[in-house]
């Protein structure tokens, strides 16, 4: 099978392939790593490539495949994990000068899953020092561009993820997501990204209840699928859920459409500007959602400034972070400084506590109430769609003629809320605007309904042709 074809097919794909003997995980690896070869340059997703193990790796379940073993769906696909993710044995930087040359030597929990279920590493993705930035861009390794153009922005934290599965480097791809970070790129490199529930995937040691880890696809069925392989209570995380015995890929490949399901839907969360190309293109989703059969209306929801929460809530993380970096003499990002500062000079041990209670209940009873009424909520995952590097603002200042006050926190504007609801929410390509740059369409769903937010975005997936252009690299 010529590479331009292996590379597009989803995870789902090459399972059934492999089993078919129409193409080799060897075939699949080398295409894999020669692409990394092609557009890394341009696109900067790559911190360490693991080649070596990975071919190793690919002959192993080569053979086993051959012997016609009984193996797991993910067996033999290639995958990428972000930067802040341990991997015993492969070096994890988390995006920062100080830890350049850091080895685990435990794996994170959901990636020792993965590895167990037979995804092969290529290597470790671009993320901004310790997922601190809305951008992928780090004193370590510089920055990282959208597939689409690579002169803009890919987003943050995840952005070496979503940027690598979009790129055609590997159908799978590992990221992680506090306010965004795994949506945000998502959106940006038209990928398909999940946060799931807080609490479905289990994280070592795990201090927030607001940050998980999870997939970025450009397939709803293998995000699904990732899923499959890793959620479930792990004894080192004390947030972590039961299983529940939902089969996240039976749910996203399930037949039928739409019809009867209740979606609310908001163009802006009524808290702002909204780029107009997104605006046109969430307009043109919520008319392919009624095609569908869904039943769509615009609905109010009263929400917290994301801005002024953002500093509430992350503020604590960020003063402990910078203080890090400075014990170790590193020069330290101009936003993550302003943002420090900013947080050193406002918070007081009531507004955090009240950060951490009261307005968290506030926001997820806002959602409640929504989902009182309707199955599903659907905004645009990011106001904006993918824009030029801005250096060290790291956001837009200037949206549909309004000056943003916060440049560098407004990129989540969309996606801060349900992370501290504790909702499952996902992002999927939705349509291009005139410049060739894709956008997102969150969804959300109520507490625990990860798999009806699957079954759903696989739905809307089915009736349109998004996830079929691929960038031009």
């Amino acid at each position: 099978m010529a590479e331009d074809q292996i590379l597009w097919h989803s995870a789902h794909e090459l399972g059934q392939l492999y089993r078919r003997g129409e193409v080799s995980p060897v075939e699949v690896v080398d295409a894999a790593l020669a692409r990394i070869e092609k557009v890394d340059g341009a696109l900067n997703v790559m911190v360490t490539v693991t080649a070596d193990a990975a071919r190793e790796q690919a002959r192993e379940a080569e053979r086993r495949f051959a012997a016609r073993e009984d193996l797991p769906p993910l067996y033999g696909v290639p995958i990428t994990v972000k930067d802040l993710t341990d991997t015993a044995g492969v070096r994890t930087t988390y995006g920062c000068v100080a830890f350049a040359d850091h080895v685990p030597t435990e794996d994170a929990p959901a990636w020792a899953r993965l590895k167990r279920a037979g995804a092969i590493l290529l290597g470790k993705t671009t993320t901004p020092e310790f997922g601190l930035l809305g951008v992928t861009e780090s004193k370590l390794t510089g920055t990282t561009g959208t597939p689409w153009d690579p002169g803009r922005a890919a987003g943050g934290s995840s952005g070496g993820a979503a940027a690598s599965t979009v790129a055609g480097i590997a159908p799978l791809a590992w990221g992680s997501d506090g306010g965004g970070s795994i949506r945000v790129p998502a959106s940006l490199c038209g990928a398909v990204g999940v946060k799931p529930t807080v609490g479905r995937i289990p994280h070592a040691g795990n201090t927030d209840p607001d940050t998980t880890e999870g997939p970025i696809t450009r397939h709803v069925v293998d995000a699904a699928l990732m899923l499959d392989a890793t959620v479930g209570p792990h004894r080192r995380d004390r947030f972590a859920l039961p299983a529940t015995g939902d089969r996240y890929a039976e749910a996203a490949t399930a037949e039928g459409d739409l019809t009867g399901i209740r979606i609310a839907a908001s163009f802006d969360l009524d808290q702002g500007p909204i780029d107009p190309q997104t605006r046109r293109v969430f307009a043109a989703a919520l008319d392919d959602l009624r095609t569908a059969g869904a039943l769509v209306e615009e609905v109010p929801i009263e929400l917290p400034d994301p801005c002024e929460y953002f500093i509430d809530y992350w503020g604590p993380e960020y003063i402990a972070a910078v203080d890090e970096m400075r014990s170790h003499g590193l020069e330290i990002w101009p936003l993550i400084e302003e943002t420090t500062d900013r947080a050193r000079a406002t918070l007081t041990p009531a507004r955090v506590s009240s950060a951490m209670r009261e307005t968290k209940t506030r926001i997820y009873e806002a959602y409640a109430g929504v989902f009182e009424h309707f199955d599903l909520f659907v905004c645009p995952t990011t106001p904006v769609p993918a824009f030029p590097h801005v250096g060290d603002r790291g956001g837009p200042a200037r949206v549909d003629s309004h000056d943003i006050a916060d440049p560098g926190l407004f990129l989540h504007r969309m996606t801060e809320s349900p992370s501290h609801a504790g909702l499952p929410a996902m992002s999927v390509p939705c349509g291009f605007t005139t410049d060739g740059l894709p956008v997102g369409l969150q969804f959300v769903a109520p507490l625990y309904a990860d798999a009806a937010m699957l079954s759903a975005a696989a739905r809307y997936e089915r009736v349109t042709d998004w996830w079929t252009r691929h960038p031009n690299l």
